[in-house]
């Protein structure tokens, strides 16, 4: 039994348009899920993935209108980093970023970059041999497109007092950090010293990182973690898949969820995100939710692509 690597990514953001813009538009995402939040149906969730809305390529934001900036601290998931291929997919990226006005940083192997409301990011190049899970956007080269994630770096205190749960979940030492593998995926998961400001949620700060799990492995995976001195809550019915959430020693609130049953449980593929999606228990809430959230323009679709 092994974790899939990251399932998704949850960050925070007060301005959903530029939000949009940057994600499906200057990062070439695709839109797969234009809903709400599940936990307080008055605000957009926002989920950006490849073609088919995979888990592992998939980071989604929560709209809070207006949200004051955050920043990372201990506890709290600093950098989310991507894959890419080659030193010419770094170099794409450091043009189309910059122009963009998004300030980025080259290393060797590597490319930081922050999202319009600071949320730092990274791009690496793969190592490993998991499959690409790629957009398709006109104006990104496929060979330059992001493959999904690679991991996520938090900042702790105690990196230590997470060993015994980390074990637990069946991550192993890699690197200077963790890495959970499975038969398709991995995904790293590493700490860094924490600044001596304390850290602050809200715009451009994670809310949290969820990890990908077998719809039958699920229920094991929640007991694994309350074994281990975590304290989940109980299955949570997502729609769109299912989750257990708790946090670890660090702080930093971990998600189990699982693969499927996905995006295309009510919409069609070839038109994932391009109308306001509600789970069937939030349908009779369309006219009151339609009338608060603002429209969104995605530029996937004005460039001809959904």
């Amino acid at each position: 039994m092994k974790l899939e690597g990251v399932h998704h990514v949850t960050a925070i953001t007060g301005l959903a348009q530029e939000n949009v813009d940057f994600y499906a538009g200057t990062l070439g995402l695709r839109m797969v899920k234009k809903t709400v939040n599940q936990d307080d149906p008055t605000v957009y969730h926002l989920f950006y993935a490849d073609e088919q809305g995979s888990a592992g390529s998939d980071i989604t934001f929560f709209e809070y209108p207006g949200a004051r900036p955050g920043r990372a601290g201990d506890g709290m998931v600093h950098t989310v980093a991507w894959r890419v291929a080659s030193h010419e997919a770094l170099g794409f990226w450091e043009q189309r970023l910059g122009d963009a006005g998004a300030p980025v940083e080259r290393g060797e192997a590597a490319l930081a970059f922050s999202d319009p409301e600071g949320l730092r990011q990274e791009l690496r190049i793969s190592t490993v041999s998991d499959p690409p899970l790629l957009a398709d956007h006109p104006e990104v080269p496929k060979e330059a497109a992001l493959q999904g994630f690679d991991g996520v770096r938090a900042y702790s205190s105690r990196p230590d007092a997470s060993r015994g749960l980390l074990e637990a979940l069946d991550f192993e030492p890699a690197g200077d950090g963790w890495e959970a593998r499975g038969g398709s995926r991995g995904g790293l998961y590493a700490y860094d010293e924490p600044p001596d400001e304390r850290g602050a949620a809200g715009a451009g700060t994670v809310h949290h990182v969820a990890w990908a799990s077998e719809i039958d492995e699920h229920e094991r995976w929640r007991a694994r973690a309350t074994a281990a001195g975590a304290q989940p809550t109980p299955v949570i019915d997502r729609f769109y898949f299912r989750s257990v959430y708790f946090r670890e020693p660090s702080g930093v609130l971990f998600e189990i969820a699982t693969l499927g049953p996905g995006f295309t449980a009510d919409e069609p593929l070839e038109t994932l995100g391009e109308r306001l999606s509600l789970p069937p228990d939030y349908e009779r809430l369309r006219e009151q939710i339609e009338a608060t959230v603002k429209p969104l323009h995605n530029p996937r679709v004005a460039a001809g692509r959904g």
